[in-house]
């Protein structure tokens, strides 16, 4: 076999339960794939990005629907070290990348407020408008189960509210395009395993400013999703469902116990109604 099929075949084998099995119950459980989508799936180099190409490859593949593929790349910036490991990564794993470049990293180089924040929605904006002219409908992003959960408690100990990182949205700037997430249900740790098994490098953050941004580093403590981790790390230790206990949390909110929630502009308390009941 070449290397490429050994990869492939590690996928359906090796970590079928581990990787495949959740990544097919999250595509059938949350919708993300129809027939006749032509999907841009963005990759950044990193170790999820290029899972989940490697993903979307086999389902087109072996899959019942029929659907097009993009594997998109954008280059913000990337230092020549950096971008060559993509092309590499990509040649190694054969799959053929379209790569289009930006000056995203230039513009923020001078932002003092929020770079990251700006930087991700940037990214974001360049890629739905680049799959969108290249006839897709969908761009599929490679967040994971961790992710998901990271961001719930992300969301109660440092924004003050209940949110998550949603399986699928709508564009509100690009008509017709949905964001997805099919690897919303594999969890981080197989995916470092995977990447254990097959013996493969891929990129780590690859921002040049991270190293200089206090808004990211929380203090010295690493990121406030790196901080996430660690917590979710000592969950797990403490008790293995922990992690997917959070996870249903958001998937069987009882609006009868929830002290206010809003619905866009709408707001509601549980004592507008209460003396009604």
């Amino acid at each position: 076999m070449e290397r490429y099929q050994e990869i492939e075949r590690s996928i359906i084998k090796r970590f079928r339960k581990e990787i495949w099995r959740p990544f097919i119950k999250g595509i059938q459980n949350y919708d993300l794939i129809q027939e006749g989508d032509k999907i841009a799936v963005c990759m950044s180099g990193g170790k999820d990005s290029m899972l989940l190409a490697k993903l979307m490859q086999e389902l087109q593949r072996h899959g019942k629907m029929k659907f097009e593929i993009v594997f998109l790349v954008m280059d913000p910036g990337y230092n020549e070290f950096n971008r060559q490991t993509i092309i590499n990564n990509a040649e190694t794993l054969n799959i053929p990348i379209t790569m289009f470049n930006t000056d995203i990293f230039d513009i923020v180089a001078d932002v003092e407020d929020t770079p990251c924040y700006l930087c991700a929605r940037m990214r974001r904006g360049y890629l739905y408008k680049h799959a969108q002219e290249l006839g897709c409908n969908k761009i599929a992003l490679g967040h994971h189960f961790d992710d998901v959960i990271e961001t719930i408690l992300m969301g109660m100990l440092y924004g003050a509210q209940i949110q998550t990182m949603m399986p699928k949205l709508h564009s509100t700037n690009h008509e017709g395009m949905q964001l997805i997430r099919p690897m919303y249900l594999v969890k981080e740790e197989e995916i470092i395993n995977w990447c254990h098994y097959n013996d493969l490098q891929f990129i780590q953050c690859a921002c040049r400013f991270t190293e200089t941004c206090t808004s990211c580093d929380n203090g010295g403590g690493g990121s406030k999703r790196q901080e996430m981790k660690q917590l979710i790390k000592r969950f797990r230790q403490t008790n293995p469902n922990i992690d997917m206990n959070i996870f249903k949390s958001v998937h069987d909110v009882n609006l009868k116990t929830i002290i206010g929630y809003h619905d866009g502009d709408k707001a509601y308390n549980f004592l507008d109604d209460y003396n009604d009941k």
